[in-house]
């Protein structure tokens, strides 16, 4: 693979003043040597001189500027020789190609993806990415256009992280898209950033910015995630109700309160299940009289 190496050039500035104050000096000395001279020497002398000029100008083609976080890849005849940092006015050899790579930090978000999720339920899925280029010349030359190869790469991940999730689980222990969104978003960058190092690209953070059933079943998935929610809801309300009926008949059998037979042990354990797991306020009787 062909790695970043940085180079140093000269400053901007510097070799503006030098190429203009040669030239001015070759042409200063050229004017005043050039009468004393017979036709054929004055030749080959304005000869010189305007290969001297013309040498000079193209000298300025080596020319270039650099903004923060932005970076010049320079090759020569198509061989890499190494990576400009420096900002500002720069100049280097004027037979080097200059591309100039931005070292920003980029972002953008991907197509609404109709997938399956990991219980084959279909889903919309889209993600936000956040990244920037760390190495100039993977980027330049281990692929063909490394932006383009960004997106591909970012919708192919998604669609990967999709089908490893279920959209929606009532299991803590089980991780789904919309119950655990931290970590679907590391398992994201992680994979992200081992499709694009090769690209010499760093992720700097990838989230999912939009999460839902696909229209066609949207409505039924509701009412199932509804009905799911509610099993789930009862389940921990019975499993309160029990533990609570379960330690008021061991407190009062250990402070000799009152001696409940089986029977009455059982009228006792379904009245507190009922105020318990009712979903309206239940409304006392008293019984004056006996079970008996």
């Amino acid at each position: 693979m062909t790695t970043e190496k940085k180079v140093t050039t000269k400053s901007g500035p510097m070799a503006i003043v030098v190429l203009v104050t040669l030239l001015l000096l070759t042409v200063s000395w050229f004017a005043t040597t050039v009468e004393g001279l017979d036709r054929t020497t004055k030749g080959w002398a304005l000869a010189g001189l305007l290969v001297f000029v013309v040498v000079d100008v193209g000298c300025f083609h080596g020319l270039f500027m650099l903004q923060p976080n932005q970076a010049a890849v320079l090759t020569l005849f198509g061989k890499y020789i190494g990576t400009a940092h420096e900002q500002g006015l720069r100049w280097a050899n004027p037979f080097l190609a200059k591309k100039l790579v931005s070292l920003r930090v980029r972002n953008f978000e991907t197509h609404h993806l109709k997938v399956n999720d990991k219980d084959g339920n279909p889903v919309e899925i889209a993600a936000v990415v956040v990244w920037k280029v760390v190495d100039s010349a993977e980027a330049t030359f281990e692929v063909d256009n490394y932006e383009n190869y960004v997106n591909v790469q970012s919708e192919s991940a998604l669609r990967n992280l999709a089908t490893a999730y279920a959209y929606d689980s009532h299991d803590e222990e089980v991780k789904s898209l919309r119950g655990h969104t931290a970590a679907v978003a590391d398992h994201l960058k992680a994979e992200l950033q081992e499709r694009l190092t090769k690209a010499g690209v760093s992720i700097v953070e990838a989230r999912i910015s939009h999460l839902a059933y696909a229209p066609e079943i949207a409505q039924a998935m509701l009412q199932r995630q509804q009905a799911s929610a509610i099993i789930a809801a009862r389940k921990t309300i019975v499993e309160g109700a029990v533990g609570m009926v379960e330690m008021a008949l061991d407190m009062l059998s250990k402070k000799n309160v009152v001696q409940l037979d089986e029977e009455r042990k059982a009228a006792m354990v379904s009245n507190l299940l009922v105020v318990l797991c009712g979903e309206r306020g239940t409304q006392p009787i008293v019984n004056a009289g006996s079970i008996y």
